[in-house]
């Protein structure tokens, strides 16, 4: 026991009570995003048609569909498109969770800012779902839509809500990693990685066609509110922290 809590000491930053508690954090937040989540599915007609609202209003400004063509670009090689359906399966659980923990262990300066700003935008992505479900665009094959990963199973339909498209929170999710990894990436050939993770990512679902390109712009946009927000608020509870003297004086 004695060897477990010295390695927490030594490998931890803050020991092990402080891990365990971003661990209650992460986990707790997110099986309450699925529970909230699932609340958002009742009404698959509604998301249908929003998701051929979606359809309408991209063909009515380009003419085409430019998720059909970068389907294409995909499909042309099975090695791109077994790259992207496994970046769609990993990029949100896998490469975030990775990511939060070597920022944790490594530039635990920036953990906090990292953590919160992931959670605003997922709740902020939350939000969406309830006010606008919508369909994928795997689910109008008549469009021309191809499913690019598999859908049909028993665990990924009784986790997952079909009817989450807009925003894309992979996209969201995938900028503010992105974000953080080059900001504390020390060499430039890492800086350069995480700085093109976002726009393969972009890629990648809409190559699998879980997303349309309404659909990642809006994810861009919830992080960039999120990482905004986020900023301020930081910046804030700065100036409280410093004036905190000041104001002690003034009791």
């Amino acid at each position: 026991m004695e060897r477990v809590v010295a390695l927490g000491h030594k490998v931890l930053p803050r020991g092990w009570r402080d891990f365990g508690l971003q661990l209650v954090i992460w986990f707790g937040f997110y099986f309450s995003y699925l529970a909230v989540r699932h609340l958002t599915d009742r009404d698959p007609a509604k998301a249908v048609v929003n998701g051929l609202k979606v359809i309408s209003f991209e063909q009515h400004f380009s003419h085409h569909l430019f998720e059909l063509t970068v389907e294409r670009v995909a499909d042309s090689s099975s090695l791109l498109l077994t790259a992207a359906a496994w970046t769609y399966w990993n990029s949100e659980f896998t490469v975030i969770g990775l990511a939060l923990l070597w920022v944790y262990l490594r530039r635990h300066e920036r953990f906090t800012r990292f953590r919160n700003t992931i959670l605003l935008a997922n709740l902020i992505g939350l939000i969406g779902f309830v006010v606008m479900p919508t369909a994928p665009p795997w689910m109008f094959p008549g469009h021309g839509f191809v499913d690019g990963v598999n859908h049909s199973s028993a665990l990924l339909q009784t986790l997952a809500n079909p009817y989450a498209a807009m925003p894309s929170l992979h996209s969201a999710d995938a900028l503010i990693v992105g974000f953080f990894l080059v900001s504390t990436s020390r060499t430039k050939w890492a800086k350069a990685l995480w700085a093109l993770w976002p726009l393969w990512v972009w890629f990648c679902v809409i190559a699998t066609a879980n997303h349309y390109v309404a659909d990642v712009l809006a994810g861009i946009g919830v992080a960039v509110v999120a990482l905004l927000t986020t900023s301020q608020a930081r910046r804030v509870f700065e100036r409280v922290r410093a004036a905190g003297p000041a104001i002690a004086n003034l009791l």
